[in-house]
């Protein structure tokens, strides 16, 4: 069974560490197995490619590669924070900034 994430798809986050510290972006894509994640704008690199159907010229793209989850923090109003979970009315688990307490969607 794998565990449960801190940030989900959609998210803003910042970089805690390594040679893209301090920058925030979008999260785009996550992968659980490798607990890496792709944030928009951040850790892109470029891959040269053959052309294909989607691509027929081939050439350098550029794309986001994946950073560990553990060198992201989630933000909220501005603001990174901490990510607690608790149960709602409901007894569904909801996200709470630690920071302020407040419910994240």
């Amino acid at each position: 069974m794998q565990k449960k994430l801190h940030i989900k798809v959609g998210d803003t986050v910042k970089v805690l560490s390594g040679e893209h510290r301090g920058q925030e972006g979008k999260v785009l894509s996550i992968d659980k197995g490798k607990e890496r994640v792709a944030v928009e704008g951040v850790n892109v690199v470029k891959r040269h490619t053959k052309p294909d159907a989607a691509n027929p010229q081939g050439g350098i793209v550029e794309k986001e590669a994946g950073l560990h989850i553990s060198n992201l923090m989630l933000v909220v109003n501005g603001e990174p924070t901490r990510v607690g979970r608790r149960r709602d009315k409901d007894g569904k688990l909801i996200r709470y900034a630690k920071k302020t307490g407040e419910d994240i969607k």
